[in-house]
């Protein structure tokens, strides 16, 4: 078969296409892959500070509208101190996305430092920024130009507490001050009125003081005839109604005429008719007075009140003397009246004085909160602890500086014989609750072998262990990195929760427990603390106690 020229440049040029198409594609392919391809860029404001200044750090992340962008979060620019993490500043550009965060960053030593590679993670994938190197100088100090002074002395300060006790204090002395104003205006016996003591006679004592103050009144000078007229009958009817026991207040002239009348025929009121007439004839002539606006003679007016006088008089010895009985009942009814009214006096004295101290309690409730002032008002062992005068002291050696609400005991110790062989030293000093779940405890401990490295996860699992077989059940652990408030030392911090038993209690409570271990070539330091869970002043000890821990890492040669 023969092959044409015109054939084969057919076929020339129809592979030549196809090896075009082929390169346009793959190059195509690689260029929109670029395109697409994220770009990361690092910069700093300047490469030199000084001591305490800051830096600018900047992120740039050039990516796909639709990309997820993940920036450093937290302490990841060790060594260097991140101050502050500014707000993402975002622009757009059609299907592009241009993201900048910027980071205060800063140092307090001189030196020469590099801030790290940043990961930035970009739809799950993670890129990378480049170092950058900074250099800290010193601040000049020049120390002629200023005065040097001496370090002035430690201050003694007051113990400041979490309880108001000026406003506790203020509180009770005005419950004291109302107590005294209820003895001095309700319970203390006051002395009697002139009105008190007349009201305390009997009847015809009263009786007879009244119609003396009615003779020396000005009535009858001032012509007011029907107030002298009232007076008058209101005190003889009271008295026939509490001597003669007859309803004589409420009765007309006629009814009590003839209330006396029938006493008189019974036997039972030992009065002459021409009493009984005399009488009659003086409420008349009241009647008048006061409803018909008559106005008598002055001597009449006189007369009639000598006439009522010796009515009660009459009256009064016309009675019969009263039976034992009759005296008993008359005492005992005294004396109820008494205690009813003693009675009704202390009941409003203990109203008033419940009244001022739920006030009183209801001030504390809503400034402190009614948790605080019930813990206070009944007492809270892990609460009293708190409020402790704490004691700074240090344990062990390599010692450990620690303060805590009860001094540490030191502990004996004795080693199994397996431990011997890698334990040269062993000091345990530890205090415990006997109300409540809270314990602290602190160890040091040297190893025979100086070039020995702490194992800490292995003394997590022995503390674990312990509480195990302890009784302690559903334990939880977790890990993180420990820094010392005072000296930044580092170390490991292991803890958790768990179901603890009580101290002498076979039951079983929600609690949490801290390790914190420190240690080096050849020895090791922990302190473990134990509490009740959600037991707020608990908490605030083991914050106080882990703020305050200070260690040091020298151990015996």
């Amino acid at each position: 078969m023969t092959i044409s020229n015109k054939q084969i440049i057919s076929t020339s040029n129809t592979l030549l296409k196809i090896m075009c198409a082929l390169v346009c594609l793959v190059f195509g392919s690689f260029f929109s892959y670029a395109q697409n391809q994220p770009k990361i860029t690092a910069d700093i404001d300047t490469t030199a500070i000084r001591i305490g200044e800051q830096i600018k750090y900047t992120i740039f992340v050039d990516a796909d509208s639709t990309a997820q962008v993940l920036f450093p979060e937290d302490q990841t620019f060790s060594p260097l101190e991140m101050v502050e993490a500014l707000e993402i500043d975002t622009t757009k550009y059609k299907d592009r996305i241009t993201l900048q965060r910027s980071y205060a960053l800063t140092q307090f030593d001189s030196g020469a430092y590099t801030i790290p590679i940043q990961r930035i993670e970009i739809n799950g994938k993670a890129f990378f920024t480049d170092s950058l190197r900074v250099n800290v100088g010193t601040v000049k100090v020049d120390t002629f130009a200023q005065k040097m002074y001496d370090i002035k002395p430690l201050m003694e300060v007051e113990k400041s507490s979490s309880f108001p006790w000026l406003l506790v204090s203020i509180i009770v002395a005005s419950l004291l001050v109302v107590i005294g104003l209820i003895y001095w205006f309700i319970l203390r016996k006051k002395p009697l009125t002139d009105e008190e003591k007349i009201a305390l006679l009997p009847p015809y004592d009263r009786a007879i003081i009244e119609l003396k103050k009615l003779e020396n009144s000005k009535y009858i000078i001032q012509d007011e005839y029907k107030e002298y007229y009232s007076e008058l009958t209101t005190i003889v009817r009271s008295y026939l109604e509490e001597d003669v026991k007859i309803s004589a207040l409420e009765s007309t002239t006629d009814q009590l005429i003839t209330k006396l009348e029938l006493l008189k025929d019974a036997g039972q009121l030992k009065l002459d008719n021409d009493t009984i007439s005399q009488f009659k004839r003086v409420l008349q002539t009241a009647d008048l007075v006061k409803f018909a606006k008559k106005k008598p003679e002055t001597s009449i007016a006189e007369q009639d009140r000598v006439a009522i006088a010796q009515i009660v008089e009459k009256t009064h010895e016309a009675l019969p003397e009263p039976t034992e009985e009759e005296l008993l009942k008359n005492e005992e009814y005294l004396e109820e009246l008494a205690r009813k009214k003693e009675k009704k006096k202390w009941i409003i004295a203990i109203a008033t004085f419940v009244g001022a101290l739920l006030i009183g309690l209801g001030v504390l409730i809503k400034v402190y909160g009614f948790k605080t002032v019930k813990d206070t008002a009944l007492g809270h062992p892990v609460k009293e602890l708190l409020e402790n005068d704490w004691i700074q002291s240090s344990y062990g050696y390599p010692p450990i500086q620690i303060e805590t609400p009860e001094v540490l005991i030191r502990q004996e110790v004795n080693l199994p014989p397996e431990a011997k062989a890698n334990i040269k030293e062993l000091q345990l000093f530890t205090y415990k609750s006997n109300k409540t779940l809270f314990a602290v405890s602190v160890s040091s401990a040297t190893f025979a072998n100086p070039q020995t490295e702490p194992d800490f996860n292995q003394v997590a699992e022995k503390i674990l262990a312990e509480f195990e077989a302890s009784g302690t059940k559903n334990i939880t652990t977790k890990q993180e990195e420990f820094n010392t408030f005072s000296s930044d030392t580092k170390g490991l911090k292991i803890y958790g929760s768990g179901k603890f038993k009580m101290p002498n209690s076979k039951e079983l409570v929600n609690g949490e427990y801290a390790i914190i271990c420190f240690g080096g070539k050849g020895f090791q330091q922990q302190i473990l603390v134990t509490y009740l869970a959600d037991d707020e002043y608990a908490q605030q000890i083991a914050d106080r106690i882990f703020n305050s821990i200070e260690v040091k890492e020298d151990k015996k040669e």
